[in-house]
């Protein structure tokens, strides 16, 4: 009767540990580092195998989404015309802050951008938007006019403030209201 008690007390602590034991048996990286391939347990040998295949195959899907932008960069870069810089420097002289931004100020379509949206709504700063997702020329262009490659983009006073997360830090250390306000000023 004792033993079928210490048998079931350690069936119940082992499925509580059972994750604690497998990694407690199971070799450390440092050790399947130096040890040959041909004395690593079978399973070490299979996961690290596989943990390298998949890491190639994702450096090589990052290498191929890097040319593809570069090569797609390039041909924005040769797309954007006269005319789109000058409509897009007319509106960022006309108004004092934009938001370009993935979707509207009353439908934001993104989180940053909904971020943005409500970080200039707390401030009661009145600002145009504009919906990148309306117009493709638009949006490769943005990047390239700006130089930045995600969106929202911030404009005060006419020039590239910054995106989501300069926007936030700004806020918090209170940059963004005097940079507001110097552009309300003027």
């Amino acid at each position: 009767r004792r033993a079928g008690a210490r048998s079931t007390a350690r069936a119940r602590d082992s499925s509580v540990d059972s994750t604690a034991l497998d990694r407690a048996r199971a070799p450390t990286d440092a050790a399947v580092a130096t040890m040959p391939t041909t004395t690593m347990p079978t399973t070490t040998r299979a996961m690290t195998m596989r943990a390298t295949m998949r890491a190639t195959r994702a450096t090589r899907a990052v290498r191929a989404r890097c040319a593809t932008g570069r090569a797609r960069d390039a041909r924005v870069s040769a797309q954007m015309g006269p005319e789109l810089r000058e409509s897009i420097d007319a509106f960022v002289a006309e108004h004092r802050v934009v938001l370009f931004m993935k979707g509207t100020k009353d439908a934001p379509r993104c989180g940053f951008s909904n971020t943005c949206v409500q970080i200039l709504n707390s401030m009661n700063v009145p600002f145009a938007d504009v919906d990148i997702l309306a117009n493709e020329d638009l949006r490769q262009g943005m990047k390239d006019y700006s130089s930045w490659p995600t969106f929202p983009q911030l404009y005060i006073g006419g020039e590239f403030f910054g995106g989501c997360d300069i926007t936030v830090d700004a806020f918090k250390d209170g940059s963004l209201k005097e940079e507001l306000e110097r552009a309300m000023l003027e």
